[in-house]
């Protein structure tokens, strides 16, 4: 059982790829430990893509049975096998940022807000989040966004489930399983 998640930053890709991972008993990979070299604070230098890539590549052959969740549309066709399973979530934007907003006072605390260098990375990020749903013809946007994820997922030759709105990570999960 090999099972993809993703999603928006902030769509609840990681926390239904634990709760999944838990409730199936196998192993949850997540896209930021393998993108993001470990740095203090995280998230400020990324990984060179070719040993990103070979580092997820051994992971996920040493397992039989797992969950990777996170965007890696454009790693490459050779990185992943075959997925038995593609989930999707979307949410409504105000929902999703505001949850973005609600992580990173948890994960920083006050300095997002006090010192100037944090605060130019808080406010960049969100920036760069707010536009995953706007049309990048419109905004010149070039990052991930919901018509990139979208048109990766037309060219699959794989149905995908899409989980659209705000449910709870129970009903997400009750989704998933009945597709298993």
């Amino acid at each position: 059982m090999k099972i993809h998640i993703f999603g928006a930053s902030g769509s609840g890709v990681t926390t239904l790829g634990r709760a999944l991972a838990t409730k199936l008993n196998i192993p949850y990979f997540d896209s930021d430990q393998y993108f993001w070299m470990p740095t203090d604070p995280p998230f400020t230098t990324k990984r060179n893509p070719n040993e990103r890539n070979q580092m997820i590549k051994t992971v996920l052959t040493e397992n039989d049975r797992w969950i990777f969740g996170g965007s890696s549309v454009s790693w490459g066709n050779d990185v992943f096998p075959d997925f038995d399973l593609i989930v999707f979530l979307w949410l409504p934007p105000e929902i999703r940022l505001n949850r973005l907003k609600n992580r990173e006072f948890e994960r920083y605390g006050s300095i997002i807000y006090n010192d100037p260098e944090r605060i130019k990375k808080y406010h960049d990020f969100i920036e760069w989040a707010a536009q995953y749903d706007i049309d990048p013809i419109e905004s010149g946007f070039t990052g991930r966004s919901l018509k990139v994820h979208e048109d990766w997922m037309k060219g699959l030759n794989k149905e995908v489930l899409q989980i659209r709105g705000n449910f709870t990570v129970e009903e997400k999960l009750k989704k998933i399983m009945d597709r298993l």
